[in-house]
């Protein structure tokens, strides 16, 4: 008895956030320009750069040509990749894992160079460099 009212629970949490937000209608690849678009029943086209989103970073073509459309809209599945993405998520800016991103977002940032991150260095250097990392 309890899974049942498990399962309503479920439902009236899952048509809530049907009235919160917008849900796909159409997805499809856009080979020309590199970008996965969707189409929100409210019209608006949203685009966005495959290698951007974990699951999507490799990918080639022909494993973006097929997306399917959840039931509810709220999810995108690209059934060559077996990659989910999570369309409320992705309207947020959430494009990955919280490791995924960080690991995306420090790579960035470890590559940018600065006046300040240059004088750093060599400021280190003088001192005898980078710490050796201690053994167990």
């Amino acid at each position: 008895m309890a899974l049942s009212e498990e399962f309503r629970a479920a439902n009236r949490r899952a048509q809530r956030r049907l009235k919160q937000g917008p849900t796909a209608v159409l997805a499809r690849y856009e080979r020309k320009s590199d970008r996965v678009v969707v189409r929100l029943g409210s019209g608006i086209e949203l685009k966005f750069a495959p290698r951007d989103v974990q699951g999507l970073e490799d990918a080639t073509a022909q494993g973006l040509g097929t997306i399917e459309i959840s039931p509810s809209g709220l999810g995108l599945y690209f059934p060559e990749l077996d990659a989910d993405v999570y369309l409320p998520a992705l309207l947020e800016g959430v494009l990955g894992s919280k490791k995924w991103m960080a690991a995306r977002l420090g790579a960035v940032g470890g590559s940018k160079s600065s006046v300040a991150k240059k004088r750093a260095s060599r400021a280190n250097g003088k001192l005898g460099g980078r710490p050796k990392k201690a053994v167990g």
